[in-house]
Protein backbone atom coordinates (compact mmCIF):
# COMPACT_ATOMS: atom_id res chain seq x y z
CA UNK A 1 0.00 0.00 0.00
CA UNK A 2 1.25 3.57 -1.04
CA UNK A 3 0.14 6.72 1.11
CA UNK A 4 0.46 9.89 -1.11
CA UNK A 5 -1.01 13.36 -1.93
CA UNK A 6 -4.29 13.15 -3.56
CA UNK A 7 -4.17 13.62 -7.54
CA UNK A 8 -6.99 14.94 -9.34
CA UNK A 9 -7.92 11.85 -11.04
CA UNK A 10 -8.53 10.82 -7.23
CA UNK A 11 -11.68 13.06 -7.36
CA UNK A 12 -14.34 10.68 -8.08
CA UNK A 13 -12.94 7.63 -6.13
CA UNK A 14 -12.83 10.25 -3.24
CA UNK A 15 -16.46 11.32 -3.82
CA UNK A 16 -17.66 7.38 -4.49
CA UNK A 17 -15.87 6.80 -0.85
CA UNK A 18 -17.46 9.68 0.62
CA UNK A 19 -20.84 8.52 -0.42
CA UNK A 20 -20.39 5.41 1.29
CA UNK A 21 -20.41 7.20 4.32
CA UNK A 22 -23.16 9.59 3.39
CA UNK A 23 -25.95 6.56 2.49
CA UNK A 24 -24.94 3.78 5.25
CA UNK A 25 -23.25 5.68 7.73
CA UNK A 26 -23.80 8.78 10.88
CA UNK A 27 -19.89 9.35 10.03
CA UNK A 28 -21.13 12.72 8.09
CA UNK A 29 -23.80 14.83 8.78
CA UNK A 30 -24.09 14.66 4.88
CA UNK A 31 -28.36 13.61 4.09
CA UNK A 32 -27.51 13.66 0.12
CA UNK A 33 -24.89 12.21 -2.06
CA UNK A 34 -22.50 14.93 -3.58
CA UNK A 35 -21.27 14.91 -7.23
CA UNK A 36 -17.76 15.51 -8.14
CA UNK A 37 -17.99 18.60 -9.37
CA UNK A 38 -20.05 19.45 -5.52
CA UNK A 39 -16.85 18.55 -4.15
CA UNK A 40 -14.62 19.53 -6.17
CA UNK A 41 -14.44 23.37 -4.51
CA UNK A 42 -13.29 21.02 -1.07
CA UNK A 43 -10.84 18.93 -3.27
CA UNK A 44 -9.11 22.28 -5.24
CA UNK A 45 -9.10 23.71 -1.23
CA UNK A 46 -7.10 20.72 -0.23
CA UNK A 47 -4.59 20.45 -3.18
CA UNK A 48 -3.97 24.41 -3.24
CA UNK A 49 -3.19 25.11 0.48
CA UNK A 50 -0.06 22.81 2.29
CA UNK A 51 -1.15 23.80 5.17
CA UNK A 52 -4.32 21.60 4.87
CA UNK A 53 -3.59 18.24 3.26
CA UNK A 54 -5.27 15.67 1.48
CA UNK A 55 -3.44 12.10 1.46
CA UNK A 56 -5.13 9.00 -0.21
CA UNK A 57 -3.86 5.42 0.39
CA UNK A 58 -3.81 3.42 -2.61
CA UNK A 59 -3.84 -0.25 -2.80
CA UNK A 60 -3.24 -2.36 -5.69
CA UNK A 61 -3.37 0.71 -7.90
CA UNK A 62 -6.69 1.71 -6.36
CA UNK A 63 -7.64 4.69 -3.93
CA UNK A 64 -8.80 2.15 -1.05
CA UNK A 65 -9.22 5.63 1.73
CA UNK A 66 -8.16 9.09 2.29
CA UNK A 67 -7.39 11.52 5.14
CA UNK A 68 -7.39 15.23 5.36
CA UNK A 69 -6.70 17.92 7.57
CA UNK A 70 -9.35 21.31 7.26
CA UNK A 71 -9.10 24.71 8.65
CA UNK A 72 -10.84 24.32 12.07
CA UNK A 73 -12.33 27.69 12.09
CA UNK A 74 -11.76 30.77 9.92
CA UNK A 75 -10.57 33.41 12.34
CA UNK A 76 -6.99 33.59 12.07
CA UNK A 77 -5.95 33.06 15.84
CA UNK A 78 -7.14 29.13 15.08
CA UNK A 79 -4.45 28.95 12.32
CA UNK A 80 -2.55 25.93 13.90
CA UNK A 81 -5.46 23.73 15.01
CA UNK A 82 -7.15 21.32 12.21
CA UNK A 83 -10.05 18.99 11.97
CA UNK A 84 -8.88 15.75 11.00
CA UNK A 85 -11.25 13.56 8.57
CA UNK A 86 -10.52 10.13 7.79
CA UNK A 87 -12.97 7.80 5.01
CA UNK A 88 -11.84 4.33 4.09
CA UNK A 89 -13.68 2.15 1.41
CA UNK A 90 -16.54 -0.08 2.56
CA UNK A 91 -14.91 -3.05 1.09
CA UNK A 92 -11.42 -2.13 2.53
CA UNK A 93 -11.84 -1.48 6.07
CA UNK A 94 -10.46 -3.85 8.63
CA UNK A 95 -6.97 -3.71 7.17
CA UNK A 96 -5.69 -1.27 9.01
CA UNK A 97 -5.73 1.21 5.89
CA UNK A 98 -6.89 3.92 8.54
CA UNK A 99 -4.28 3.25 11.08
CA UNK A 100 -1.79 3.82 8.32
CA UNK A 101 -3.55 7.48 7.06
CA UNK A 102 -4.08 8.49 10.80
CA UNK A 103 -0.03 8.08 11.34
CA UNK A 104 0.95 9.64 8.55
CA UNK A 105 -1.53 12.66 8.55
CA UNK A 106 -0.44 13.47 12.53
CA UNK A 107 3.25 13.42 10.53
CA UNK A 108 2.54 15.50 8.12
CA UNK A 109 0.28 17.53 10.96
CA UNK A 110 3.55 18.08 13.17
CA UNK A 111 5.74 18.86 10.01
CA UNK A 112 3.14 21.86 8.92
CA UNK A 113 3.67 23.50 12.88
CA UNK A 114 0.23 22.40 13.56
CA UNK A 115 -0.63 22.74 17.41
CA UNK A 116 -3.75 20.84 17.80
CA UNK A 117 -5.54 18.29 15.45
CA UNK A 118 -9.40 17.76 16.51
CA UNK A 119 -11.96 15.14 15.46
CA UNK A 120 -15.58 15.28 15.78
CA UNK A 121 -16.85 11.59 16.18
CA UNK A 122 -20.67 10.73 15.90
CA UNK A 123 -21.54 8.68 18.60
CA UNK A 124 -21.40 4.93 17.54
CA UNK A 125 -18.92 5.11 15.39
CA UNK A 126 -16.49 2.94 18.09
CA UNK A 127 -13.96 1.73 15.93
CA UNK A 128 -12.88 5.64 14.86
CA UNK A 129 -13.06 6.17 18.51
CA UNK A 130 -10.85 3.55 19.91
CA UNK A 131 -8.44 4.39 16.82
CA UNK A 132 -8.37 7.78 18.03
CA UNK A 133 -7.70 6.50 21.37
CA UNK A 134 -4.75 4.73 20.29
CA UNK A 135 -3.10 7.21 19.17
CA UNK A 136 -3.22 9.52 22.29
CA UNK A 137 -6.44 11.10 21.39
CA UNK A 138 -8.46 12.78 24.41
CA UNK A 139 -12.04 12.95 24.74
CA UNK A 140 -13.04 16.30 25.57
CA UNK A 141 -16.24 16.53 25.21
CA UNK A 142 -19.79 15.49 23.85
CA UNK A 143 -22.56 17.44 21.53
CA UNK A 144 -26.04 15.84 22.03
CA UNK A 145 -28.29 15.93 19.61
CA UNK A 146 -26.74 17.61 16.94
CA UNK A 147 -27.72 16.24 13.94
CA UNK A 148 -30.78 14.58 12.39
CA UNK A 149 -29.85 10.87 10.20
CA UNK A 150 -31.75 7.65 9.86
CA UNK A 151 -34.67 9.10 11.90
CA UNK A 152 -32.48 9.69 14.91
CA UNK A 153 -30.80 12.31 17.07
CA UNK A 154 -27.11 12.05 16.73
CA UNK A 155 -24.35 12.88 19.32
CA UNK A 156 -20.95 14.06 18.76
CA UNK A 157 -17.97 13.41 20.34
CA UNK A 158 -14.69 15.83 20.47
CA UNK A 159 -11.61 14.25 21.09
CA UNK A 160 -8.35 16.45 20.27
CA UNK A 161 -4.38 15.75 20.06
CA UNK A 162 -1.83 18.11 21.42
CA UNK A 163 0.52 17.81 19.44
Amino acid sequence: MIIRYAKEEDLPMLVEIYNQSVQTSAATFDLTPVTVEQRRGWFNNHISNELFPLIVAEKDGVVAGYASLSSYRDKEAYIQTVELSIYIDKNQQGYGIGKQLMKRILELAKELNHHVVISGITKGNDISIKMHEQFNFTFCGEFKEVGWKFDQWQDVLFYQLIL
